[in-house]
């Protein structure tokens, strides 16, 4: 099969017949919205799917069509990068249960209103069997490698352990095999400020003209301080005031850091649906690898052919070191070929989206050894 080389061609495919879920239920039609780059080879050896984070999408190296601003992981994927559309047919899709063109709860249902709360619960085992059936609509039989961090990380287990004979390779990058319950609580507290929104109404909201994007900005603040490091937010920040000389004994935005907060909350709700918050969240803390497979992570990669290569970062409180060692450590036990690396950042999870050289060196060469 022959695609089109230009760079970041994006594409929206429903997908052939129902799709059962983990839930028991069955959802149909499942639309996924894509982008690839790159050329597909001749004998489509040299695919590589990209699997995003959280509130991600599918426009990890082009213009995000909302924001106007670069894809979400330029600094890894384009020409002369690791992952490079001169080497690699690079495929990119946004996951199930999202907002940018693939099903979720702002879709429409058969009745022609859209899902809401309605739209089944799905796991990140869901969003894999959805970008399985979309490989095959591409003529992919085998990935050269899927690569993803947080969220996109937890796909890349789960597509290595439930169809390792179509992944070579594996990275995985600032992740874990399943959520602890620091995690949880996280995105909990993240799902009852959007819940406790009077704008929310059940989740029946498309047709108001109103979101709950005061209940989503505060559940994006509580996240995106996860992502950071105190010793990141004490160099950027620390007690500075925000444009002022004097503390105004008010509850404004008196401290760079409120500020700065507040900002990532307002940008937020602009770009992404507040249901699909809820579900994706639900999705991560349902993910449990180990669970899956009788309750012992090694029973995941058992036999498995499948080159793994783990990334972890000294600052990342979200997703710590401690857990990439404990997935290499099944992986070791299951007898899988894994590498593993802790790298030195300041800047905590979000390290894999932000300049770490050292990153792009690892997974270069891991690609490279791969081929």
């Amino acid at each position: 099969m022959s695609h089109d080389a230009r760079f970041g061609l994006g594409r929206s495919i429903t997908l052939p017949g129902p799709m059962p879920l983990d839930s028991g239920a069955v959802l149909a039609p499942v639309d996924i919205a894509y982008e690839t780059y790159g050329t597909l080879d001749a004998e489509a050896g040299n695919a590589i799917l990209i699997c995003h984070a959280l509130t991600g999408d599918q426009h990890v190296a082009s213009d995000h069509p909302i924001t106007g601003k670069p894809g979400w992981w330029t600094r890894m994927v384009g020409p002369g990068k690791p992952i490079d559309p001169a080497r690699h047919f690079i495929v990119c899709a946004n996951v199930l249960g999202s907002c940018m063109g693939s099903s979720g709860p702002a879709s429409l249902a058969a009745d022609g209103a859209p899902y809401a709360m309605r739209f089944p619960v799905i796991t990140i085992r869901d969003m894999v069997r959805a970008q399985a059936m979309l490989l095959d609509h591409l003529g992919i039989g085998q990935l050269r490698a899927v690569v993803g961090g947080s969220m996109g990380g937890m796909q890349a287990l789960s597509w290595a352990a439930t169809c390792p004979q179509r992944v070579r390779a594996a990275v995985v990058i600032a992740s874990t095999a399943r959520h602890t319950a620091q995690n949880i609580a996280f995105h909990e507290v993240g799902r009852q400020a959007i819940m406790a929104d009077p704008r929310w109404a059940g989740g029946d909201y498309y047709a108001g003209g109103e979101t709950p994007s005061a209940g989503l900005a505060v559940a994006r603040m509580a996240a995106h301080i996860t992502y950071l490091s105190e010793a990141g937010l004490t160099e950027k920040f620390g007690r500075r005031l925000q444009a002022r000389d004097a503390k105004s004994f008010g509850f404004d935005a008196d401290f760079q850091v409120e500020s700065y907060l507040r900002h990532q909350g307002i940008s937020f709700v602009d770009r992404f649906d507040a249901n699909s918050y809820l579900y994706i969240t639900r999705a991560m803390d349902y993910f449990d690898l180990a669970e899956e497979h009788g309750g012992m992570l090694a029973n995941a990669f058992g036999g498995t052919a499948t080159r793994f290569c783990l990334v972890s970062f000294d600052t990342d409180w979200l997703y710590p070191t401690a857990e990439s060692r404990s997935i290499v450590k099944a992986l070791h036990a299951a007898g899988a070929a894994a590498s593993f690396v802790e790298l030195s950042s300041p800047f905590g999870h979000d390290a894999f989206l932000l300049d770490c050289p050292e990153l792009n060196r690892v997974v270069d060469g891991f690609l490279r050894a791969a081929a």
